[in-house]
């Protein structure tokens, strides 16, 4: 099991940054990727970047201006999201990949509020 608390969302005029945060904690060993999501108004859920052990993907939307992180000695996933426009408004949720004897479980934070307006 995997426990995600997120901190960081909030309010911002275009233009702005925020940073979003995610502490892990629990069988964090099992952890083969971190990555983080967003839900647009009217829109499924998508991926907005992640860190796999394949490597760091961003969608193209977001590509340039914001940068995923992960902190292991913290146990803690961050999202920095610079130069933020009215199309990044969204609930943002990060998002661990567990592998343990060989199943693949999905664990997910509570979600957080960006809104970007001016």
């Amino acid at each position: 099991q995997v426990q995600l608390v997120e901190s960081g969302g909030g309010l911002v005029q275009p233009g702005g940054s925020l940073r979003l945060s995610c502490g892990a904690s629990g069988s964090l060993s099992s952890i083969i990727s971190v990555g983080w999501y967003r839900q647009r108004p009217g829109q499924m859920r998508e991926l907005v970047a992640a860190i796999r052990k394949s490597g760091t993907y961003y969608d193209d939307s977001v590509k340039g201006r914001f940068t995923i992180s992960r902190d292991n000695a913290n146990e803690t996933i961050f999202l920095q999201m610079n130069n933020l426009k009215p199309g990044d408004t969204a609930v943002y949720t990060c998002n661990v990949g567990t592998l343990r004897s060989n199943i693949y479980y999905d664990y997910w934070g509570q979600g957080s509020q960006v809104t970007v307006s001016s």
